[in-house]
């Protein structure tokens, strides 16, 4: 890893509990408002939306459109399936801005503090800038910078996400690597020259969850979680 000089990280589910975060807001919304539903059904529902909507930026279906259009567009269609009605243009606002909101993994936070000290760290995630800049805010991640989907206009696996990241750094690919609990990422970044670390997420997606549960192929470090990555990377 010697030639390395920068950590990327992917960042819902990888850095950020979104399950248990969404659960949680909504469930104290809807006590406040009196509505009733099944959140972890609705959390898990608005997750869901989130690969079929990017695909349709991906595919050239539409223009681009950043994460947090993605989101409100989603969440609208799903109070209607959950047959949720009457909430305000402010609640709809407060509602899509929980992914901005989101709580850390417990490792998270001390994990890239250590590698800031040897190691340039960003996220290099699907949300847009004012999204990931106010969760890291929110969550106290301790970013150098921060590389947004709206930078290069696209969403991962696209390569200009990963390649667009390591020119902004002024790295090579093999100078930079991708950091995440889901082995797609990794794979996208690697085929590009790019380093890879795993770190599992078993929960993720609560206690049923099948997907990312180990790595799935000989990534370059595979650990338990960010801490362990950070004393495998000499941190």
């Amino acid at each position: 890893m010697d030639d390395v000089k920068a950590v990327l990280f992917d960042t819902f589910g990888s850095v950020v509990d979104w399950r248990g975060s969404v659960v949680a807001e909504m469930t104290t919304f809807g006590h406040d408002r009196g509505i009733e539903a099944d959140w972890t059904a609705f959390a898990d529902a608005w997750r869901a939306a989130y690969k079929p909507s990017m695909d349709r930026v991906r595919s050239g279906a539409r223009p681009w459109t950043v994460l947090d259009v993605l989101h409100r567009e989603s969440l609208e269609a799903l109070l209607v399936q959950f047959g949720i009605a009457g909430l305000s243009e402010g609640d709809l606002d407060h509602l899509t801005r929980i992914w901005h909101r989101l709580t850390p993994w417990p490792d998270s936070v001390a994990g890239l503090t250590r590698l800031k000290r040897r190691y340039v760290i960003s996220p290099l995630s699907n949300g847009n800038m004012a999204l990931l800049v106010n969760l890291a805010k929110h969550a106290g991640l301790p970013w150098d910078t921060v590389l947004g989907s709206d930078i290069p206009r696209a969403y991962k696996p696209d390569p200009s996400v990963y390649l667009g990241a390591c020119a902004m750094l002024g790295l090579a690919p093999g100078q930079v690597m991708m950091a995440a609990a889901h082995n797609y990422d990794l794979a996208a970044a690697r085929a590009l020259g790019m380093r890879t670390g795993f770190f599992a997420r078993p929960h993720e997606y609560g206690p049923a969850q099948t997907k990312d549960v180990k790595a799935e192929s000989d990534w370059d470090v595979v650990a338990e979680d960010i801490g362990d990555l950070a004393t495998r990377m000499g941190c």
